[in-house]
């Protein structure tokens, strides 16, 4: 397995994450994981080197980070940083992200998240987010020791994502769709650049 540096940290990240949002199912139903097979495939993923696994509060109707926090047992939580993201679509108050990250953190089961995305941000939910201190609100969630870093999924355009970029000195990542063949769709490579340039 190959290694990087992430953005400003020290730790050094494998190049290949492990994405638990289409895990294997039973049958066509999204929200039925086959947790057998799903947890070996993660652990096999962890035992080859992986050291960064995502989820999130929504992938298979909930059940993908149970499923996560089932693979992390047995020792697997110490080998690898676990994110997870915050349905910002979902919540009107600090209350509701209260709520949704200590489901979370049961669902998981661990004391806190690694790397908390502020999910799928765009031009909208980051203007409602900045209305409910949400900033404000994770650096809280550092200060309690519930979550080490965050940062925020995108789905916008480029003027939004950098905007968003700008609008916080301290972000420590974010996550943007990519693909080598569409380069130029949503933030792109000018935001993945652009995010590079400020340690991000």
């Amino acid at each position: 397995m190959q290694y990087r540096r992430f953005g400003k940290l020290k730790w050094q990240a494998s190049a290949l994450g492990f994405g638990a949002m289409r895990l294997p199912l039973i049958g066509n139903d999204a929200a039925k994981i086959d947790e057998l097979q799903a947890i070996q495939m993660i652990r096999y993923a962890v035992d080859h080197g992986v050291n960064y696994v995502d989820t999130a509060y929504v992938y298979h109707r909930g059940n993908s980070e149970v499923v996560v926090g089932k693979a992390l047992q047995d020792g697997y939580r110490d080998k690898v940083k676990l994110a997870t993201k915050l349905p910002v679509w979902q919540v009107q108050s600090q209350t509701d992200m209260d709520k949704i990250l200590n489901e979370q953190l049961s669902r998981l089961q661990t004391d806190h998240i690694d790397f908390y995305l502020l999910h799928s941000l765009n031009q909208d939910l980051w203007d409602k987010l900045k209305s409910l201190n949400a900033i404000d609100w994770l650096e809280n969630k550092v200060d309690e020791g519930k979550i080490d870093h965050f940062g925020f999924s995108f789905h916008d355009e480029y003027p939004v994502f950098k905007k968003i970029v700008d609008d916080y000195d301290n972000w420590t990542f974010c996550q943007i769709q990519y693909n080598y063949v569409d380069d130029d769709f949503q933030a792109g490579i000018k935001g993945l650049e652009y995010a590079y340039s400020k340690g991000i």
